[in-house]
């Protein structure tokens, strides 16, 4: 058993242990945002058009963290912070749809409301709210909508841009998807024995569409 002294020196160095890891861990998240901020692509400049759907343009924003202005439409809609993944995706609703969202503020993880059941309609977002792994297959202009990781508290969002069924394979486009990935990625689109629909990424928590 630890005697009085021993335990109190015990307790300092547990303390002093504590101070340091959470010393360690404010420093990498500081060098973490300082690093996402910057554009280390220097292959391309913050603001160049990389990509486009149906006319609606993707755009560089180098250090997924970097911030610009905020982007309105014409008529005073908030489009949502250049050149951010949220921001595209509202844009190209906006420009293809003419539809704006009840709710214009808003992270890309709260595009997927957990309380709206599966084929209804997301009144935040104007928009029919569907599940992954649900009896409803995602359709090209689908807004896709990724939870948070670790490195990405505010979740992603993309637009499904091609659907191949004979190869069972989606395709997406995305805005900010960091300096040296791509604005498309592909992912296993599978049809599963009990009727449902299944997009392999664990990550992806549904599909949101214009009613």
């Amino acid at each position: 058993m630890l005697s009085f002294v021993e335990t109190i020196k015990e307790g300092g160095r547990k303390g002093r242990l504590i101070v340091v890891v959470a010393g360690i861990g404010l420093l990498i998240a500081v060098i973490y945002q300082l690093a996402t901020r910057l554009n280390l692509n220097t292959a391309y400049s913050v603001g160049e058009i990389i990509d486009s759907l149906h006319g609606v343009e993707v755009y560089y924003n180098g250090g997924v963290n970097n911030v610009e202005e905020r982007n309105t439409s014409e008529d005073g809609y908030n489009l949502g912070l250049r050149y951010q993944c949220v921001e595209f995706v509202k844009r190209y609703y906006y420009e293809r749809f003419g539809h704006k969202m009840p709710d214009t503020f808003g992270h890309a993880k709260d595009f997927f409301d957990l309380t709206v059941q599966h084929g209804n309609l997301n009144t935040k977002r104007g928009l029919l709210q569907f599940r992954n792994q649900g009896n409803t297959p995602p359709n090209i202009g689908d807004i896709v909508v990724y939870s948070p990781s670790l490195f990405n508290p505010y979740g992603h969002v993309a637009i499904v841009s091609m659907i191949d069924i004979e190869n069972a394979t989606l395709e997406i486009i995305q805005q900010n998807a960091g300096p040296f990935s791509p604005s498309r990625e592909r992912y296993p689109l599978i049809f599963m024995p009990q009727g449902q629909w299944y997009v392999e990424n664990n990550r992806i928590l549904g599909w949101l569409r214009k009613e």
